[in-house]
């Protein structure tokens, strides 16, 4: 009865730790590119999931794409998931300060 009780409460634990280091960090990453995705404005720079910094020129949110111009006259349609982050050039400084030391 003991081991049986001792074990469900090391299941519960393992699971516990696993929702909170796993899957928590996953849904909150997902729903602040959700957030990214339909506040899409024309002009936005973003950043694609590939690392390429993009002009945001339309947005087809019925079809969940976007035409972004990845250099000057050079326009490609991606998935608008695509898109992971507003592109900060101060941000990524930063992080590749950090990186470097």
């Amino acid at each position: 009865m003991e081991q049986t009780l001792l074990f469900a409460i090391v299941l519960l634990l393992a699971l516990g730790a696993y929702w909170s280091l796993v899957i928590f960090p996953r849904q909150r990453d997902f729903q602040k590119r959700q957030q990214y995705v339909s506040q899409l404005q024309t002009g936005d720079e973003m950043i694609t999931y590939g690392g390429i910094i993009s002009r945001v020129v339309s947005v087809e949110a019925e079809q969940g794409t976007a035409h972004v111009e990845i250099a000057p006259g050079v326009i490609v349609r991606v998935l608008s998931v695509a898109l992971v982050q507003p592109f900060d050039p101060e941000k990524i400084s930063e992080s590749a300060r950090k990186a470097q030391s």
